[in-house]
């Protein structure tokens, strides 16, 4: 059985693009997201921390990346009044809900990635 959307009273569906889900599944689906979540997963960081961790990210994305993933309750962020201020991010527990099918994507891929790479040479990909 599917949840029911409160505000439309009408079941969850990602596949409708009127669905809240959709959104959700964009912002989840991500590549910074995932990313975040699964660098988050192993605890609290320090927005330099993440930076510094994830490779190829921008300022602009991190920041926009951890503002949604705040907005959507996935992350708390923290601020110490220090100077410089200190910023910590910390998964909550809707967030650390995402850890085990990021995990298992981030596994899948590293376990699967000289087929990827196998079948993208064939294809002249």
């Amino acid at each position: 059985m599917r949840t029911i959307h409160e505000a439309s009273g009408l079941p969850a569906d990602v596949y409708s693009a009127k669905c809240p889900t959709r959104q959700v599944l964009d912002h989840v689906a991500g590549k910074w997201t995932v990313l975040i979540v699964d660098a988050l997963a192993e605890g609290t960081l320090r927005y330099t921390d993440l930076r510094r961790r994830i490779e190829g990210i921008s300022q602009k994305m991190l920041t926009q990346t951890l503002r949604q993933l705040e907005a959507d309750g996935f992350v708390t962020r923290t601020v110490h009044p220090t100077i410089p201020p200190r910023v910590d991010y910390t998964l909550t527990e809707l967030g650390h809900s995402l850890r085990v099918p990021i995990a298992a994507l981030r596994d899948w891929i590293e376990t699967n990635i000289n087929r990827i790479e196998d079948a993208r040479r064939s294809t002249g990909a």
